[in-house]
């Protein structure tokens, strides 16, 4: 489903937004050729890796994200994705590309992530929590899904964007809460 991570050039404008969704406002960030941010205003690591230097513009391509957002809201599977650019670590990248894979209205347990990449990495194992850091660490929430992963109990956990809103959005995506909980104690990796 949709494109990966595009690598463009390296030093570019950043252009940034703001959308006004049911869930809380969102910033959306991106530069000429791809999104590079998509945060809740106040989630954990918000805006983390946004540089000073940036032009707050409306672009075609932060419309176009704008335009993604409001089939996801309308309770909607978008059926395109914005080109996305991911500038971190090699792990991050993979962990986010294994996300990308999770289909609308399903979910995927941390586990599950860490037997894939230790498969894509030919490891034996990899651990679960180091899927929990990086799926934490996604700077594009909503279109690469870290709401859509939880753990191997059921347990809703380790959403930056908080559980009520992790709950919200896979209610709106219609995904089978049989099984899944709110741990006492929610945490966001």
């Amino acid at each position: 489903m949709g494109p990966l991570f595009y690598a463009g050039k390296e030093k570019q404008m950043v252009y940034t937004c703001e959308y006004e969704s049911p869930l809380g406002r969102i910033t959306i960030a991106c530069d000429e050729e791809a999104i590079t941010g998509l945060w809740f205003i106040g989630q954990k690591y918000y805006a983390q890796g946004l540089p000073k230097k940036r032009i707050e513009k409306t672009t075609p391509l932060l419309e176009e994200t704008k335009r993604w957002l409001e089939l996801y809201f309308s309770g909607r599977e978008p059926n395109f994705l914005p080109p996305l650019k991911y500038g971190s670590t090699p792990f991050r990248k993979l962990v986010c590309q294994i996300m990308l894979t999770i289909p609308y209205g399903h979910t995927m347990t941390y586990k599950a992530i860490a037997k894939e990449a230790a498969k894509r990495l030919h490891k034996e194992r990899m651990s679960p929590q180091a899927i929990g850091g990086a799926v934490g660490h996604n700077p594009i929430t909503l279109t690469i899904p870290c709401h859509r992963v939880v753990g191997t109990s059921g347990s809703l956990t380790g959403y930056a964007g908080g559980i009520e809103r992790k709950v919200a959005l896979l209610k709106l995506e219609k995904t089978d809460m049989h099984g899944l909980y709110v741990p006492e104690k929610g945490t966001a990796l």
